[in-house]
């Protein structure tokens, strides 16, 4: 059928002369329906009088439309030419007075192309994967870059033909390396590739207009879009608190679907292994095969997930640490997600410092949450954060604490109402929070009404999945110098969103800005930790300021507040002190350790194509991991493993029998096992103890020695 021939860097590629007899035939052109148009300058004509970011609509916003259009149609280069680039610069500074008239041909137009594009080469990836006598170069010096930042659209089919070459055989050492066989793994690629041609045959006008819209409505705010009727559906399911299915977030990253945040108290949080930024693979039910889901539609994968209570269901994922050619596979028990499910917690955590033993209450803040439907039918024991809150701050008194610490990490928000309540537990009257609309009003009625329940010694830890009310509490904590904040930078998401019914589906749209009392935004920059922890994400790829077009960090004027500087003169020795741990403490190293190893592999640019080479690659990792554990242990006078081999049948045990126990029982091991050494479970909450630790005894310090200056002055007079 085709000739293959063997070039000097020996890459086996197809044969320029022949590649377009490959192509399937062009698939019939999606065509604009009637009313898209009208219902096209409908959501035009709201982001432009409505969205809290006014912008000029001129030939500025057509050239930023065009890139966000190809980018959200091509986002990893894999199926434009330059050639087709080059045609769509004819719309670079017409894009904007098309879409005044409600003119969507060009999106149209632009999504054809690159449909077909991709259905050609899936087609031509397939006829490959299927010839026996097409033999994949496993011995190569080759690599392959995937960032599409370093990389140009193709100059020619061939190029195209040649680059997916090289993916064909990367895809291939992912699967080997996971355990299949030579003939297993093309079987799987050939149903991968089938099934990406029918998502592309399943497309319609509906989904081309949605795409489209989005494109536009990406200039404005990463958290404004267009659902149609079917994404709106999905959403309102997503959105509902009665969600049967794991609990998790999920979007669209190239052909991946990735994971935003895992919903707590939902089954994959209590399950414990899914973490943000992991990419789903597979899904399968039960004991069923699992489906490759690469390049699916994510309302398509959502439908795989989403299932009955009490069913199950299986994920392949690749971590978002460490070696991306592995995967792992995890079965999960479908269940009704509710926010209010995890509720707040606390325990008892002893530190000592200076010889002195401390007993400080850790209260874990999973999400702001509210059960409104209890509240609104006037049950006297409705859930919500404050209130359980209340009960655990009344506990730790009454086991007479020397201080809290407040964990708010991986919070990602939920209820403004209980973001403000929970901060009246801890400060006297005041504002908590400004919020200003697209009109430039601010609204200060987010306030504390009521005397502090807890007046005591306070330390708030965040980090960099800490967002929006989260941010709020936190941040009004820091303004009115009520505790210190430890941690990493937090996500910086501080707009309101607004859900209103268009003629057509609806449009989600930021309306609004959280401000602090001290006049910052929390918008995009977050909040700074008084005292900075290593992140377990990483800044560059997590966070608001990783998003296009993210609103700015700004400032407004400052509100009038009570406001303590007592605590600003303890950040300097707390932090000297807190820097000399971080290098003596061995669970602490060992996490700066792993932290610093898998930031190494992130900084990897490209992929070698030598199947030798990348088991080499894959068993650094585990042996990267290995010698950091056997020097922690060794710096613990504890005994190292002896082996690589003896490690890896540690964890593999541990794994075996938390997943044998029914999901309650672990969380219930899980937490006590962690109380019995918080140490080396989280050193980051342990840190955390020991900085409020010392801030009490410098505190109990120096109210001793003014005690005893007050009593010399008086002896004196």
């Amino acid at each position: 059928m085709y000739q293959l021939f063997r070039t000097l860097s020996c890459r086996l590629i197809f044969l320029p002369t022949l590649i377009f007899s490959l192509s399937v035939a062009a698939s019939v052109p999606i065509e604009t329906e009637d009313g898209q148009s009208s219902l096209y300058r409908e959501i035009f004509e709201r982001l432009a009088s409505r969205h809290y970011r006014s912008q000029e609509i001129d030939d500025a916003l057509s050239v930023r439309y065009l890139d966000e259009y190809i980018n959200t149609l091509d986002s990893g280069k894999n199926y434009f030419l330059q050639s087709d680039i080059d045609e769509f610069e004819k719309w670079r500074s017409k894009l904007d007075d098309l879409s005044k008239r409600g003119d969507i041909e060009p999106g149209f137009i632009m999504f054809n192309r690159v449909r077909d594009r991709a259905m050609a080469q899936l087609e031509r990836n397939i006829i490959l994967l299927e010839d026996e006598n097409y033999v994949f170069d496993f011995d190569t010096s080759d690599s392959i870059i995937f960032d599409p930042e370093l990389r140009s659209w193709f100059k020619s089919q061939a190029e195209a033909s040649e680059f997916w070459e090289k993916r064909l055989v990367d895809s291939m050492i992912r699967l080997i390396l996971n355990e299949k066989e030579e003939a297993d793994a093309r079987e799987l690629l050939v149903k991968r590739y089938k099934n990406q041609i029918k998502q592309f045959e399943q497309r319609d006008s509906q989904d081309v207009l949605q795409l489209y819209a989005n494109a536009l409505a990406a200039l404005y705010d990463p958290h404004t879009s267009y659902f149609s009727p079917r994404t709106n559906e999905n959403f309102q399911i997503n959105m509902s608190l009665s969600l049967e299915g794991i609990g998790a977030e999920l979007s669209t990253e190239d052909d991946y679907t990735k994971i935003n945040r895992i919903v707590p108290g939902g089954p994959a949080d209590l399950h414990g292994v899914l973490k943000a930024e992991d990419k789903i693979v597979g899904v399968g039910q039960a004991e069923e095969d699992i489906v490759d889901v690469i390049g699916w539609r994510i309302d398509d994968v959502v439908a795989l997930i989403r299932g009955a209570k009490d069913t199950t269901v299986r994920l392949q994922f690749i971590p978002s640490k460490g070696d991306s050619s592995n995967t792992k596979t995890i079965t999960i028990v479908r269940d009704t997600v509710k926010l209010e499910n995890k509720s707040a917690q606390s325990k008892i955590l002893n530190i000592v410092n200076e010889g002195q033993t401390y007993k400080l209450g850790v209260i874990d803040i999973p999400a702001f949450y509210m059960d409104f439907e209890a509240y609104r039918a006037r049950d006297p024991n409705y859930k919500s954060t404050t209130r359980d809150v209340y009960k655990l701050v009344e506990e730790l008194k009454d086991a007479d604490v020397d201080g809290i610490v407040v964990d708010l990490r991986s919070n990602g928000g939920g209820s403004l109402y209980e973001a403000t309540s929970l901060t009246d537990l801890f400060i006297d009257y005041g504002p908590v929070v400004q919020i200003r609309d697209s009109d430039m009003r601010v609204q200060r009625n987010q306030r504390a009404y009521r005397r502090a329940v807890y007046n005591g010694p306070l330390l708030v830890m965040i980090n960099r999945l800490s967002a929006s009310a989260s941010e709020i509490f936190a941040g009004a904590l820091q303004d009115y110098g009520r505790a210190l904040v430890v941690g990493s930078q937090s996500f910086g998401k501080g707009t309101v969103q607004d859900i209103t019914a268009l003629s057509s589906g609806q449009l989600k749209m930021t309306v609004s800005k959280f401000y602090r009392v001290s006049g910052d935004s929390t918008q995009h920059r977050g909040i700074l930790p008084d005292i900075s922890f290593p992140s377990v994400h990483d800044l560059d790829e997590v966070g608001e300021s990783h998003q296009d077009n993210a609103l700015p960090w700004d400032s407004i004027h400052r509100v009038p507040h009570q406001t303590k500087d007592e605590l600003k003169a303890f950040i300097s020795p707390l932090t000297e002190s807190h820097l000399e741990r971080r290098k003596e403490d061995p669970d602490f190293a060992s996490l700066i350790e792993r932290i610093e190893l898998s930031d190494k592999w992130a900084r990897e640019k490209s992929l070698s194509l030598n199947l030798e080479q990348r088991r080499i690659r894959s068993a650094s990792w585990d042996l990267g991991l290995f010698e950091i554990e056997n020097r922690r242990l060794l710096a613990k006078g504890q005994e190292p493993f002896a082996t690589l081999e003896a490690w890896r049948n540690s964890d593999e045990i541990n794994e075996e029998n938390e997943s044998d126990l029914p999901e309650e029982q672990a969380q219930l091991q899980e937490e006590e096992e962690e109380e019995a050494n918080i140490s080396e479970t989280d050193p980051l909450l342990f840190e955390a103890g020991r900085i409020l630790g010392q801030q009490i005894f410098i505190e109990s310090t120096r109210k001793v020695q003014r005690l005893a200056q007050v009593e010399s002055e008086r002896v004196n007079d």
